[in-house]
């Protein structure tokens, strides 16, 4: 069985301080992108994960794995599980929560199981998004998701600068600065396509400079190059920028500096993770 799962950027990310509950509400417009994680899925006698691309660990709480059992947590059989890893890792970009709803897709049509919404949002906040795809409105934990009319009409131009950011680290420096808000993006520095959707704001990039004060270097070069106003995904540190065409943004693209981990014409996918085929 083989499935493919999309990476996605939020477009804009309201945050709010922790509740009773520990974790942070937000309000997320969220966008599945390109590149796209491979999977292929094998009943067998005992259970093994490779992944390819990228060294991660294959272990337990590896997200794969996370979503195995939560779906199946009483197994006669093993899986044989092969991940081919393009998506950017520690990037904000989702890849972790992307497989974990691939696999989730995967169990559930290997068992014969009936999605449950909860199992999803149990593992990660970006799974149930990722279950979606397309364009969607992202609410309370990551758990309500409301699917919006597909936006057409831009590529984006993304980077994602030498360095790592860690999810939880950023939430916590967020809370450090005391609920700081990031800066706004709206208007005709948005396609016409998502206008209507407000200006776009990343609460999270003040926590994110905060720990990694070059990211405002890279954020400043790029939007100098590129002659517009350049986004944060999620934690970080991944930048992007709207762009008319897909030879437009090649074109930024071509501008980027030397040293990046990642830097691609990527765009938007009306879709999130997906059986291609049964075997």
């Amino acid at each position: 069985m083989k499935v493919e799962t999309p990476a996605k950027v939020n477009l804009s990310l309201r945050v709010r301080g922790r509740d009773e509950s520990g974790y942070h509400p937000l309000l997320s417009i969220v966008q599945a992108i390109e590149p796209f994680d491979t999977l292929f899925f094998d009943v067998v006698d005992d259970d093994r994960l490779e992944i390819e691309g990228i060294r991660l660990p294959v272990e337990d709480d590896n997200l794969v794995w996370r979503a195995v059992r939560a779906a199946v947590p009483d197994r006669s059989r093993g899986l044989d599980v092969r991940l081919i890893k393009e998506i950017p890792t520690a990037a904000g970009l989702g890849g972790g929560s992307s497989d974990a709803a691939g696999t989730l897709l995967a169990v559930e049509a290997l068992f014969g199981l009936e999605h449950q919404p909860a199992i999803a949002a149990g593992i990660g906040a970006d799974v149930p998004f990722f279950r979606t795809g397309g364009l969607a409105r992202m609410e309370g934990y990551g758990e309500i998701i409301s699917p919006l009319a597909a936006a057409a009409g831009y590529h984006l131009a993304l980077v994602v600068p030498p360095f790592d950011l860690s999810t939880p680290a950023v939430y916590g420096a967020w809370d450090r600065l005391e609920n700081a808000n990031g800066y706004e993006v709206g208007g005709s520095a948005l396609p016409p396509s998502l206008r209507h959707l407000g200006a776009f704001i990343n609460d999270l990039y003040p926590a994110a400079l905060s720990l990694v004060p070059q990211l405002d270097d890279w954020r400043a070069e790029l939007a100098t190059r590129w002659s517009r106003p350049v986004l944060m995904s999620g934690s970080g540190p991944s930048l992007f920028a709207f762009f008319e065409s897909a030879e437009e943004a090649q074109e930024g693209v071509d501008l980027v500096p030397a040293g990046s981990r990642f830097a691609r014409v990527v765009a938007p996918v009306a879709y999130g993770a997906r059986l291609l085929n049964d075997g």
